[in-house]
């Protein structure tokens, strides 16, 4: 692939719900290019996008991954992204680093809850964007129903580029609404033609239409059009081209991939309507020392920097490193220096990415998107960059995860290639995480849903040939006390021989200050020095056990005030069983308790889901702390045991039919209610009893 200047290049994201066929649109696009000669089907996995084992098996995108593309004389990098909720880190990685994207919308389906999230994620970044309604040729397709959801749901600066010739089965072109020309197929083969008679007047009507929106953002072409003269077709092309870089006008376009109608339009539109990165003009960034902003100029005469937008193992290369060049130049076999972690690299073959292909380049130059294997310290989100010029972007604001599940091996001895293979997965995605719960002794796994969990599992068996099983995490349960007692220990052991002799007299009492605090109030020798840091450890040792159901007892104060010795039977260890021995007898009578951790949530949903959204987190036990309004959004805060959180991400997706999220974080503990403290004790116990 020839290298292409800056205002040649169109870096383009693919997104829409699951299923509007985006991974099909971009194999089309590479079919229509040349760059492939046979056009990949997802049923067959034969597709250049989705190419993971887990991707063919499953037929959906799971990967952000790059199509790049040469078409009238430009070239189009298609970044093809998933569509389900699960991968939604993967969909902001994309749009972190293109200049226009693709919302694509089924014919059939029309507007769905994905169409939503996507856009308002395009929004966010904003991104100028053009829809493409795919799958015309699919039974209940309708174009007009489709145009309509989308401007009652996003406005009506939603304008048709060209509109369909029939529908369903029947669906054989598109009138083209700029040229005023027909695309039909016929025998395989697409040929310009004249519009169908029968079409012209409603060709006509959103042609109107089409130059109306176009106009209103020019002044002097909107004078032009307002006396009645006629505007060139360049005239028209350049008013679309600013309105649809400016975010005020979005082209829609459509078609069909088995019978590819519609396709070279939209690869038309991508390089005749959405911005190059030369359009954008600058990025701004900070100095790594100073925090002084910096605005880097987009032009390959700048000093060097990119993003770090994704990083993957692949089986033959290692570890590649995928990103986004923001201005100057890269040479293969080169140094570049990590303005975020302060650390020179070593660069060697640059590649350009094609799915699982690259192919070997040798620069990288301002507004295209390369990888490079093997780089030791980089990671996503890093900014490389010149060591002379350094400067670190914006990073890209990826999810926390909102589903755990506990892990462990299905065959004993493989913990520790569990944990590796772990790591190396969270260093490929940023939305999972793997921690060690030291209260529980679980490894906890977490994500953004299950289908999420469940993909992060097979890889973990086919990349590194281990095996999980998963189940619901323990909740990290505490017990403390609620008054105060006085309790005696006392180990003796005679039967032969030395013996063993150590007697305490110890108060419990609550302490809100600190976890734990172990006062001397020992007058005398009636207990030697040389034992009291036993009786303390024994102390200790009793609390990790718990007197209820096995929790660790925390927000105590032990006072050691008595006791006796022996001078020849005392030792260390008889001291610290009568510590342990005290502390269980007196925790016992200080009123125990049971304590839950409690997280803090924030529930983002669409208003008309606020009464079912509460109710059911009241059934949750939560309390409610505060509502607020964003836009269209409700953000409700809220108080909410951990044990009734685990399932949630799949509870609020059924609520809100997908279009609820929401975060959570710890916060406290709390007693936990009577009735549910007794289950849970009784739980212990039985569970006691059959270990043992």
């Amino acid at each position: 692939m020839k290298r292409y200047p800056i205002e040649k290049l169109r870096n383009i994201g693919f997104i829409s719900h699951g299923g509007a066929g985006k991974t099909s649109i971009v194999e089309a696009m590479l079919y229509n290019s040349g760059a492939k000669e046979r056009l990949g089907k997802v049923e067959n996995g034969t597709t250049t996008t989705d190419y993971d084992p887990e991707e063919i098996e499953r037929q959906i995108s799971i990967n952000t991954a790059l199509g790049p593309c040469e078409w009238n004389g430009h070239k189009i990098n298609a970044i093809d992204t998933p569509g389900y909720f699960d991968f939604i880190g993967e969909v902001k990685a994309g749009l972190r680093v293109v200049d226009g994207a693709v919302v694509v919308v089924e014919a059939a389906s029309g507007v769905e809850v994905g169409t939503e999230l996507v856009w308002r994620y395009a929004d966010d970044y904003g991104i100028p964007r053009l829809v493409f309604i795919n799958k015309m040729d699919r039974e209940n397709a309708d174009f007009e129903r489709t145009l309509q959801q989308m401007r009652d749901s996003f406005g009506n600066h939603v304008v048709p580029l060209n509109f369909p010739i029939g529908a369903e089965a029947s669906f054989s072109g598109v009138v083209d609404l700029v040229q005023m020309k027909a695309f039909v197929e016929e025998g395989g083969e697409v040929t310009e033609t004249d519009i169908p008679g029968e079409l012209s007047g409603r060709a006509e009507e959103l042609r109107e239409g089409l130059i109306e929106s176009a106009v209103e953002n020019d002044d002097e072409l909107l004078m032009k059009y307002l006396e009645g003269e006629e505007l060139s077709t360049e005239e028209l092309m350049g008013a679309i081209r600013a309105g649809t870089s400016a975010g005020k006008l979005v082209p829609v376009l459509c078609g069909s991939v088995p019978k590819n109608i519609g396709i070279k339009p939209l690869m038309d539109a991508l390089v005749n309507y959405l911005p190059s990165p030369a359009d954008v003009g600058s990025v701004k960034g900070h100095h790594p020392e100073s925090e002084e902003e910096i605005e880097r100029e987009l032009t390959e005469n700048a000093p060097f920097s990119a993003l770090v937008f994704k990083t993957m193992t692949d089986p033959y290369v290692g570890k590649l490193t995928l990103f986004r060049v923001y201005s100057g130049v890269l040479q293969s076999d080169s140094q570049v220096y990590n303005g975020t972690r302060k650390k020179t690299e070593r660069v060697g073959q640059l590649f350009i990415p094609k799915g699982k292909e690259q192919e070997p380049i040798d620069q990288a130059v301002a507004g295209d998107i390369v990888a490079v294997a093997k780089l030791t310290e980089t990671a996503t989100n890093d900014t490389l960059c010149d060591r002379d010029n350094p400067v670190i972007f914006p990073p890209i604001q990826f999810p926390k995860p909102v589903f755990s599940v506990a892990v462990k091996p299905k065959s004993k001895g493989d913990e520790e290639k569990i944990s590796t293979g772990l790591s190396r997965l969270m260093e490929e995605d940023p939305t999972f995480t793997m921690e060690k719960n030291l209260e529980t002794g679980q490894t906890i796994i977490s994500g953004m849903g299950e289908l999420h969990l469940d993909i992060i599992a097979q890889r973990l068996k086919r990349k590194f040939g281990v095996e999980i099983t998963m189940e619901t995490p323990k909740v990290p349960y505490k017990e403390t006390i609620r008054a105060s007692a006085k309790a005696e220990g006392k180990y003796k052991k005679q039967s032969g021989g030395r013996g063993q002799y150590g007697h305490v007299w110890l108060e419990i009492e609550p302490n809100g200050e600190s976890e734990f605090e172990f006062v001397d109030k020992i007058f005398g020798g009636v207990v030697p020095q040389q034992y009291r840091p036993a009786v303390e450890k024994g102390v200790l040792e009793a609390m990790a056990e718990g007197v209820l159901a096995g929790y660790p007892v925390t927000n105590v104060r032990v006072t050691l005030y008595d006791g006796s010795y022996h001078s020849v039977d005392s030792s260390e260890m008889a001291f610290k069983i009568a510590g342990a021995m005290a502390f269980r007898k007196g925790a016992t009578e200080a009123k125990p308790v049971l304590l839950e951790p409690i997280v803090n949530v924030e529930v983002m949903v669409p208003e008309q889901y606020m009464g079912d959204v509460i109710g059911d987190l009241n059934k949750k036990r939560a309390k409610i702390a505060g509502m607020d309004q964003q836009g269209a959004t409700q953000v409700i805060r809220a108080n909410v045991p951990l044990a009734e959180m685990f399932k949630y991400a799949i509870d609020l997706r059924s609520l809100t039919q997908g279009r609820g999220t929401y975060t959570l974080e710890f916060s406290h503990y709390e007693e936990v209610p009577p009735q549910i403290a007794e289950r849970i004790i009784e739980e212990a116990r039985n569970q006691r009893e059959q270990a043992g």
